[in-house]
């Protein structure tokens, strides 16, 4: 009786899934500090809000562009002591992944793989308005697909058009 041993040359010569960054950019970055130089004086500490929205817009057939809106809000007392919006972006080339793979793919690791740059930029220009950096603690992308899912199933019960960035 002859073995049978499965075809893998089929498998071997077919192309690999690749996800590469092509460039990162910043879109959009302000930093208001509207109480200044008032807001810089000691006292209790702030009550901080951040609020992370992804989107993702095809390019051509293999590049896609993602990018994080992030704002964070800092106040003390009902004052703002600075609000700050960012739009970071990574350009991606995304080749050979099945068409069922790349929504999640571009809505989770994408943001995961460009978030630390955008963490830092956050970072950097809290401390260079005169505060404390900013340190945001890492983000679950997983979780936050999940909830938009909720959220688009939840709208066609309602009977309105679903989006989901």
């Amino acid at each position: 009786m002859a073995e049978e041993t499965p075809n893998t040359t089929a498998d071997q010569n077919a192309p690999q899934p690749s996800l590469h960054i092509v460039g990162q950019y910043i879109k959009d970055l302000s930093f208001e500090n509207p109480n200044a130089p008032a807001s810089l004086a000691p006292g209790a500490a702030p009550q901080i809000g951040i609020s992370i929205n992804v989107s993702a817009q095809k390019q051509d057939e293999k590049i896609y562009a993602v990018e994080l809106t992030i704002n964070a809000k800092a106040e003390r007392d009902d004052n703002v002591l600075f609000n700050v919006e960012l739009v970071y972006g990574g350009l991606f080339d995304i080749q050979n992944f099945p068409e069922n793979q790349m929504h999640p793919l571009v809505m989770i690791e994408c943001p995961r793989l460009i978030f630390p740059f955008a963490r830092q930029i956050l970072s950097s220009i809290t401390q260079n308005g005169g505060f404390p950096p900013l340190l945001m603690e890492p983000v679950d992308f997983s979780a936050i697909y999940r909830q938009n899912l909720e959220a688009a199933a939840a709208k066609i019960k309602e009977g309105e058009e679903p989006t989901v960035n």
